[in-house]
């Protein structure tokens, strides 16, 4: 089973549940975008918990915490490079690999490098500890 785990900086294409989603009872993301693991956890039954970060191209809101994915990055993730895109960090959607039905193709379409995927950690950390960070609860 390890030999398909996710990793941290890989790009995978996931149906996202945002977290005003999540809050209103629905269950599923409306559609399948890339999303980068973050963080992937052991639990204590010994299951994969991934913590995912939606990428989007629409520009955030004021309000809303998002690193801008360079070009380079957007290449070695197999993403668009023709148009402007971020990685969402005020939110997260947590799912334990081992039991979801959302995670239907585990290969991911690549990675970020790791100082970007560092990066990306660092602003989630920094969210957590100020009580910033969302996490929709997928398990």
């Amino acid at each position: 089973m390890t030999a398909d785990v996710p990793t941290p900086g890989q790009v995978i294409d996931y149906h996202y549940l945002w977290k005003w989603q999540a809050d209103r009872g629905e269950t599923e993301g409306r559609k399948k975008r890339p999303a980068c693991v973050v963080v992937v956890v052991k639990n204590t039954a010994g299951r994969h918990v991934l913590f995912i970060a939606p990428i989007t191209s629409k520009s955030p809101d004021e309000d809303r915490t998002a690193l801008q994915i360079p070009e380079t990055e957007a290449r070695r993730a197999t993403l668009a490079t023709h148009l402007p895109l971020w990685v969402i960090v005020d939110e997260l959607n947590a799912d334990v690999l081992e039991t979801s039905y959302t995670l239907e193709d585990r290969a991911p379409r690549g990675a970020f490098s790791p100082p970007f995927t560092e990066a990306i950690l660092q602003s989630i950390q920094h969210l957590r500890q100020s009580a910033k960070l969302r996490v929709a609860n997928r398990s």
